[in-house]
Parts: structure tokens; C-alpha cells; sequence
């Protein structure tokens, strides 16, 4: 027979034996991937999956709400319906017993499936996911057991019904909290765990690699602009701030003494090589790029310039041996994110590099840690791979990558943008003197002018900083004397070849944001 139907406070309580139930199985699944491996926990592989099945336009919204926190987001939207999940199983087994514990197979059914899909599953990928369907079943089921029996509640107690009545509730409430609390110790063991695995202090041993240096060539200078303009993005972003989009829930763990690099494919020789092979390399390069990613809004945050070091990228291909027509280096992540580049841009452009540092540090562990792959003037992701592992040279006609098959442009070089940093719409202006400034960026062809217009006034031509280096984003500066009142500002600029950003405005999908950046400031 099953149970009678709660009342509101036994559906109350009923949802709380889920939602500890829930808790209990997160918990577990979470040590047991500490203990087996980072890459199998049940959230994680989840998520994960949810990433890859999502609409575009799901991700688009995510990467344009969220910026570089999308992740955060999605997990928190993810434990938030775990929870709905959890509680809601609770009520129907209160009811009928059979129905809630068929919800948890089900999600553990759902846990396992996406465990073992993910490309860098391991052998026992799907061991957390079984454990924590298990502890959650049988938390909810002996949580169940102890809740008060349904009470009509017109009927009086007698004192000693009603003394009894109160133990059964304290006694519910005891072995919730216990649930909850051993969830919680089980989470944080698991954290605990996987931090005596985390590369982070193998990456602080690291020595940051010095470049070849070229004995024809004077030391190349640092980048330098207007550093007292307050706001105003720096020639250089600090890696802190950089911005991070990618599917990697997790940042992938990589210990540099085990990481290795396979390239082969369309080529006369495949080659494997470790970190200190290429660490140790005598033809190590660095410059200054500006890298960019295609979800970026007009005027928007999805760019910055560091200072890299690596391993020009035609060399590597070089020592290869590229086969005629292997017109795609198909690169892939440890996570099994995949990047396609056409070969002649890894082979051609100045800078494109297997990198090892980023701004005289080794690369951040968020950036890629050990090796990332850049090829400047093309967005990142047909370009910049982070943790890569692999490297395959085939072709477009039979392979496409990660972003290609959900509808992005193959070949998808940066356009010309601007963006005024200073001032900001959202922050109150005196009249006065006053400073209009930001940063502008080619791909590859530099910027050679930048012009901006006030209101309706005509366009006036604004100061840049020095150019080191056309792969890197040059700040502007326009002197304003600003009068009180509403005013428009609009940005646009000129590449090295003379071509006028597009003011014609299109979202970023499929191939780029276009159009002038304008922003509308109050000055008092």
C-alpha cells in the first residue's frame, strides 16, 4: 500500500528529504572523483554535456550575459534545478515510494551517460555518478522512513500523542541535518583531494623562458600609451583580468612533466614532443597580441593584449613535413574541445606560436597552462587552443571543429574594432575638461587612425599611442571640453591599409559583431 498523501507541512518536510537526499548524492559523486579523477564528477560531466547539447543561441545569450562568468552561471543554474529535481522527488516518494526512487535512477542513469561520453573519460569515469545514485537513494529512503506519519489535522492529540509527535519530528530534522552535514564533508573532502593533485605549485617552479635573441635586432620595447587616462584598457592586459571564455568547467589540471604534444596526420614525420622540448628550444619567440573572441559585442569586453613566448608554429609544421593539401591543423584540448586552422595561417603569420608564458609569467593555469596555441589576427577560436594536446593536419572537406559544427564561419579573421573605455555612460561627468578614449584593433594590419564624433559634430581625429607592433591594440585619446547635458559619443577606426571600420551593424553571430561603438554620457 502506498502512503497517504502529505499534508503542506509533510510536503515541506517531505521536500527537505529530497533536497538532503540530493545534497548526499552531489557529495559523494564529488569525493569519488576526487579519488578517482578530476575529470569524472557527476556536476561537472553534466554540465559539460549541457554545454555541448545547447542551442547556439543558448550560448550566444550565456557568453553575452555572463562575459567571462558563464560557467559560474550555468553551474549554479545547474545545482539550482538539481535542487528542483531533489525536492520535488522527495514530495512524490512521500507518496508513492517506488516513484521517487525511479527519479534517482533516472538522474543517475542521466550522471552516468554523460560521464562516460565526455572525450577525456577514463576507465572508471562512470564510478562517482553509480556512488552518488546510490547514496542518494538510500538517503532518501531512510529519511522517508522517519518522517512524522500524515496527521489529519483537525484531529486533537492527546499529550502524550502529542509528545511523541515531537519526537518523531526532532528526531527527522536530526538526520536531515546529519545528511546534509556528511554531504557537505564529503564535497569538501573531495575538493580537498583533487587540491593534492593541482599543478599550481608545479607551474610556480616553472622558469618563464627566455626568446631567442636576435643578435641583428635591438631589444624589442615594452608597449607604452597613456597611463594616467583612469578606465582606460592598458596596452597590456594583466593576466588577472584577462578575459576567459572556453567549455572547461573545470580549469584542466596539466602537470607539465607529463604533458606531451602529437602532431601528425597529413605528415611526412609524426612527431611527440614534451614540454622541455619545447621549452628547451633554441628558436623561441615573443610579441605582443591582441586576441579577440568572435562572441564579442560592439564595444564590448571579449578582447585584450598580452606579451607572449613560444614556439613559432611553422617551424614545428616545418619539422613535420606538411603533406600537399592538408589545408587544416586540427588541434585539440585535453578536454576534447577542438580548433581548426588553416595551415597557411599557422604557417605564414608573423608570431603564430605554441605558447609557454603570457606576460613574463608561464602561462596562468585559466590561460592554458602548459601550452596554448595562438596565431595572431584570427579569432580564438579558430586559433587559440588552450591545453593543447593534440595537433592533426587534414582538411576542412572532412573535418570540422567544435564551433564550426554549430554554425560559426570556418575562416574568420578579426575585424577592425574600436571601443571607448572613458568615459563610462553608467558614471556621472563634470563639465569641464575631460578625456574620450579607448582602444581600437586590425587582426594583422595595425591601426593607423582613429576618429571619433560628438553628437553631430564632425568627426575629429584622435591621438594613438606608440605602435610596437600592429598585432597588438593601440589606445586613442581625444581631449573633450565637455558642456553639461546629454551628449553621444561614437568611436570608429582605420587599419594600416586605409579601410574604414563598417558602420553596418551585425550581431556576432556568425562570423563577428560589426558596427561603431557609441555610448551616451550625462556631464552635469
Amino acid at each position: 500500500m502506498s502512503p497517504a498523501a502529505p499534508t503542506s507541512t509533510g510536503a515541506v518536510r517531505a521536500a527537505i528529504a529530497g533536497l538532503c537526499a540530493g545534497a548526499a548524492a552531489l557529495g559523494t559523486g564529488e569525493l569519488a572523483a576526487g579519488l578517482i579523477g578530476k575529470d569524472s564528477s557527476p556536476v561537472l560531466a553534466v554540465g559539460a554535456a549541457a554545454i555541448d547539447l545547447s542551442p547556439r543561441a543558448t550560448t550566444e545569450f550565456a557568453i553575452s550575459t555572463f562575459g567571462s562568468n558563464d560557467k559560474l552561471a550555468l553551474l549554479l543554474g545547474l545545482l539550482l534545478v538539481i535542487a528542483a529535481c531533489a525536492a520535488a522527488l522527495g514530495v512524490l516518494a512521500a507518496r508513492r515510494r517506488g516513484v521517487g526512487v525511479a527519479g534517482l535512477v533516472v538522474l543517475g542513469v542521466v550522471d552516468v551517460v554523460a560521464a562516460v561520453s565526455r572525450p577525456a573519460a577514463g576507465t572508471f569515469a562512470a564510478i562517482p555518478s553509480v556512488l552518488a545514485a546510490v547514496a542518494g537513494i538510500a538517503a532518501l529512503v531512510f529519511l522517508l522512513r522517519l518522517l512524522p506519519a500524515p496527521l489529519d489535522e483537525t484531529v486533537r492529540l492527546t499529550p502524550g500523542q502529542a509528545a511523541q509527535r515531537e519526537i518523531e519530528r526532532r528526531r527527522f530534522v536530526l538526520a536531515a541535518g546529519a545528511a546534509a552535514g556528511v554531504a557537505m564533508v564529503a564535497a569538501g573532502a573531495g575538493t580537498l583531494v583533487r587540491r593534492t593533485r593541482d599543478v599550481a605549485a608545479a607551474r610556480e617552479r616553472l622558469l618563464v623562458p627566455v626568446a631567442a635573441a636576435d643578435p641583428t635586432e635591438a631589444p624589442g620595447a615594452a608597449p607604452t600609451g597613456f597611463a594616467d587616462i583612469e578606465g582606460l584598457s592598458p596596452p597590456l592586459t594583466p593576466n588577472g583580468e584577462f578575459y576567459r571564455i572556453d567549455t572547461a568547467l573545470r580549469v584542466p589540471q596539466i602537470d607539465p612533466a607529463g604533458w606531451s604534444l602529437r602532431i601528425h596526420g597529413r605528415v611526412d614525420r609524426e612527431l611527440r614532443l614534451s614540454f622541455d622540448d619545447l621549452a628547451g628550444r633554441g628558436d623561441l619567440i615573443e610579441a605582443d597580441i591582441t586576441l579577440a573572441c568572435v562572441s564579442n559585442e560592439v564595444g564590448g569586453p571579449l578582447a585584450g593584449g598580452a606579451h607572449w613566448v613560444g614556439v613559432p608554429l611553422a617551424r614545428l609544421l616545418e619539422e613535420a613535413g606538411v603533406e600537399a593539401g592538408a589545408d587544416q591543423v586540427l588541434t585539440r584540448s585535453i578536454d576534447g574541445w577542438t580548433c581548426a586552422t588553416p595551415t597557411l595561417d599557422c604557417q605564414r603569420t608573423p608570431n603564430a606560436m605554441l605558447a609557454v608564458a603570457m606576460n613574463g609569467e608561464p602561462l596562468p593555469l585559466e590561460h592554458g597552462f602548459p601550452v596554448r596555441m595562438i596565431v595572431p589576427g584570427l579569432y580564438g577560436y579558430v586559433s587559440a587552443t588552450k591545453w593543447i594536446v593534440d595537433m592533426e593536419l587534414t582538411t576542412f572537406a572532412v573535418s570540422d571543429a567544435y564551433w564550426i559544427q554549430r554554425g560559426w564561419d570556418a575562416i574568420a579573421p578579426i575585424q577592425t574594432f574600436s571601443r571607448i573605455d572613458v568615459p563610462r555612460p553608467d558614471r556621472g561627468l563634470v563639465a569641464g575638461a575631460a578625456a574620450i578614449a579607448g582602444v581600437a584593433h586590425s587582426g594583422s594590419d595595425g591601426i593607423s587612425t582613429v576618429e571619433v564624433r560628438i553628437d553631430d559634430r564632425p568627426w575629429e581625429q584622435a591621438r594613438l599611442s606608440p605602435s610596437t607592433n600592429t598585432q597588438l591594440w593601440r589606445q586613442w585619446y581625444l581631449p573633450w571640453e565637455a558642456d553639461t547635458g546629454e551628449h553621444v559619443l561614437t568611436v570608429r577606426a582605420v587599419d594600416g591599409m586605409g579601410r574604414t571600420q563598417s558602420e553596418n551593424s551585425y550581431p556576432p553571430y556568425p562570423n563577428a559583431a560589426s558596427g561603431w561603438h557609441s555610448v551616451r554620457v550625462v556631464v552635469a
